[in-house]
């Protein structure tokens, strides 16, 4: 059974000959820019599995890059799914209401980590627009028509997002960029300015924040800061807990309001249904949450919650759209929270992260080549270096170490700003026996990349 089985190549070579021959067909009918460095097209998949139209089966580490946290195909979404399809596709919300998307958004608004003793939540198709929306509400809500990002941030490829977003090789022959939009430092700890002792490091980044306030817009023009509580594409960095404390307190101080991109980090994949539930424990909520990705086991949806006075404060008409909160996703997303809830998929997620992080903390011991580990829950990236005392950045090592992986039946994928980390975002579901099975391939392919 594909659910339970463990990765195994029986091909001599990847991709395998009907792979190639799809792999072939792709290249002449979409653009190269979307990218894909991966031998393999997916037949099926189940849990944590793909196999391959080759019959090759790989263990997805990826997960549709944090997607699938509840797996591939859980047969009781694929039912709620089914049973709604026997019903309607399509209801636009704006037109007719349907029962799916209010009962999604009444859950939402229980569980997301959010100011404000009554909350609201819409619905939109993908993590940028999700993060999009947030903006918008905050700039309806305060009147004020500039944003704060950080260094290393993801946040889409909207116009708006992608100016958003630090890297700006996803910027490229794009521009002019969205105005209003400024920039300060994360606090990426790993890589502080050298010789500065750790207990400065703090004011530094707050610092950076006030640089802003004086170099590129006043506070009182500024409507939200937009924060990931754990950097995906920008190399796995959590936010440190007093870090997300001071900026809370920068926010209240101003009227600004604080946004967590919860696109990556929510629904379980931390160890808490939101990355954001951590700030809550420690005093801290969010003013807009924004979330997609695991909402709805692959079917394409996220979510923006709110407290319901900066809701109603959006003007009518300026959100909303065609296809946003599909009855197919609201279903697939109920069953989905039901499920993680039901079957403590957080708590799962720390037993996973435990033991990728002991087996990679043991590793970073005995290999020159890993400077750090760090994450949270089953978020976890490993940093690959040329050397541990200057830090240089590894991105040929580590490409390496993703094709060696995928040579013997695993999928990774890299990230950071040096392109030098690979992600850990296996399924949930994923049994102890793959996870051991593939941290031995990781390491394998981690000693064939350095020899």
């Amino acid at each position: 059974m594909l659910r339970t089985d463990l990765p195994e190549i029986i091909t001599d070579t990847l991709p395998g000959p009907k792979a190639a021959a799809v792999i072939e067909r792709r290249k002449n009918a979409t653009p190269s820019a979307i990218g894909c460095v991966y031998p393999v097209v997916i037949k099926r998949g189940e849990g944590a599995m793909i196999e391959d139209v080759d019959g090759n089966k790989f263990l997805d580490w990826v997960g549709g890059v944090g997607v699938l946290n509840i797996g591939y195909s859980q047969p009781e979404i694929i039912e709620a799914v089914k049973e709604q399809a026997d019903r309607y596709f399509h209801g636009m919300f704006n037109i007719v209401t349907h029962e799916g998307y209010v009962s999604l958004a009444e859950k939402l608004t229980e569980i997301a980590p959010v100011k404000g003793d009554k909350k609201k939540a819409f619905f939109a198709n993908s993590g940028a627009e999700a993060d999009e929306n947030a903006v918008k509400i905050a700039k309806a809500y305060t009147g004020r028509p500039n944003i704060i990002v950080f260094s290393g941030a993801f946040h889409g490829r909207t116009m708006l997002t992608m100016t958003m977003t630090s890297k700006k090789a996803y910027t490229r022959k794009l521009g002019p960029l969205a105005p209003g939009v400024f920039r300060a430092r994360f606090p990426y700890y790993y890589r502080n300015p050298e010789g500065m002792p750790q207990e400065k490091a703090l004011d530094y980044y707050m610092q950076s924040i006030r640089n802003v306030f004086e170099e590129c817009g006043a506070p009182e023009t500024i409507a939200a800061m937009v924060v990931e509580p754990l950097q995906g594409e920008g190399g796995f960095i959590p936010a440190p807990i007093e870090w997300i404390q001071a900026v809370r307190k920068v926010c209240d101080q101003y009227g600004i309001l604080l946004i967590a991109d919860e696109v990556q980090s929510g629904f379980c994949r931390t160890g808490r249904m939101f990355a954001s539930d951590y700030w809550k424990e420690a005093g801290v909520l969010p003013d807009i949450l924004a979330t997609a990705k695991s909402i709805a086991a692959g079917i394409p949806l996220s979510a923006i919650v709110a407290g319901a006075d900066i809701m109603d404060a959006v003007a009518p008409g300026t959100i909303g759209g065609t296809f946003c909160g599909n009855p197919l996703a609201c279903a697939a997303s109920l069953k989905t929270i039901e499920i993680m809830e039901r079957d403590h998929l957080a708590e799962r997620a720390c037993q996973i992260g435990e033991k990728v992080s002991a087996r990679y903390r043991d590793m970073m011991d005995r290999y020159p080549v890993i400077g750090d580990v760090r994450g949270m829950g089953a978020m976890i990236g490993i940093e690959f270096v040329k050397d541990k005392e200057t830090k240089e950045p590894a991105p040929e090592l580590t490409a390496a170490v993703i094709q060696n992986c995928a040579s013997m039946g695993l999928i990774v994928e890299g990230a950071g700003t040096y392109n030098n980390v690979i992600r850990f975002l296996a399924p949930l579901v994923i049994t102890d026996e793959q996870l051991e099975a593939g941290l031995d391939i990781f390491e394998k392919a981690v000693k064939m990349s350095i020899n």
